[in-house]
């Protein structure tokens, strides 16, 4: 069977797009825990798809089972038009490629020789030379893995991951834990992987990542889809320009805040007040008159323009990242 012959391909979706995995309905528990509670999504063919939430949200128990790694408790899931638990599982496995959380490689192999190994598992591959200049590495073609550094090795775990030349690209936290220049190096790389016609599916906490990688963005909790749009158009449903973060001694009224000039939203999280204005040039003076008449002790006060994190915060009252 040959890879465009999987059997069961669906039909465009509503938008005229043909999927490239959806799910529908899906469910996931673990003993008293429901690490998936109803999920319901589609990744079109050729966008780069992002599940953006903290760790413990369900992202990655989402992803194992659009992978064939996991099976749902509940749900429906096809990729590529393929439903997991046939004949055909093994030609789409070639049509994928999958980047874990954590991946684990033979530390006395080199780079090339890595390469090469997963290369034979697949009836078709990319050359590895084009793959290592594909992640830049090609000063370590003939360095032991062990030897690597932990960006290099995102790197090479993300190589393994294209070298089948697949039409779908996993991405589990590809970039966590790496220094900025690590990341972006990362993020080349699958923009090259895009703009080749490939399609993504990440999860990430990084709403860095999200907003520069993703079309769109579905932000996840607690195992369940909270909005589901394009990053500008999440930031936009805010209402704000930008957000003034700041902590008082003692508190102040989240009424009084609330009734400040400019301001369209006030939320609480992790002590710190988040308001969401739309013309700094009135709120903030405002804000700061009020702390004055009050007498209250300003100990911070930030800032920025509204970002996806602050699209979190607004929904759930709490912060994206957990570092």
């Amino acid at each position: 069977m040959e890879r465009s012959d999987l059997p069961g391909a669906f039909g465009p979706s509503a938008a005229g797009v043909e999927s490239a995995a959806r799910c529908a309905g899906l469910v996931k528990r673990y003993e008293d825990v429901v690490a998936v509670a109803g999920v319901d999504l589609e990744v079109r063919r050729g966008e780069c798809f992002g599940l953006l939430g903290p760790n413990g949200a369900g992202k990655t128990t989402t992803v194992e089972i659009l992978e064939g790694l996991t099976a749902p408790d509940e749900g429906v899931v096809e990729v590529l038009g393929h439903r997991w638990g046939s004949a055909s599982d093994r030609v789409l496995r070639e049509r994928l490629g999958v980047q874990l959380q954590e991946t684990q490689l033979g530390e006395k192999l080199t780079v090339e020789e890595t390469l090469r190994l997963f290369a034979s598992f697949f009836s078709r591959s990319r050359p590895v030379v084009e793959v290592i200049a594909t992640v830049e590495l090609e000063e370590k073609a003939h360095a032991r893995v062990g030897k690597l550094s932990g960006g290099q090795k995102q790197r090479l775990a993300l190589a393994c991951a294209l070298v089948s030349d697949p039409d779908v690209l996993f991405l589990d936290e590809p970039t966590t834990g790496l220094d900025p220049q690590a990341r972006l190096r990362v993020w080349e790389v699958v923009e090259r992987f895009r703009s080749r016609g490939g399609t993504v599916l990440l999860t990430t906490h990084y709403m860095e990542e999200a907003a520069r990688l993703c079309d769109r963005v579905a932000i996840m909790d607690h195992g369940r889809i909270l909005a589901l749009d394009r990053p500008a158009s999440l930031i936009a449903s805010l209402g704000a320009e930008q957000i003034v973060e700041f902590r008082v001694r003692p508190d102040l009224p989240a009424e009084l805040l609330g009734s400040l000039p400019a301001v369209t939203g006030v939320v609480r999280a992790d002590g710190a007040w988040k308001l969401r204005v739309g013309r700094i040039g009135e709120a903030l003076p405002a804000l700061l008159a009020e702390i004055e008449r009050r007498g209250v002790a300003l100990e911070s006060l930030a800032t920025h323009q509204a970002t996806l994190e602050d699209v979190f915060v607004n929904m759930t009252g709490r912060a994206l990242r957990d570092e």
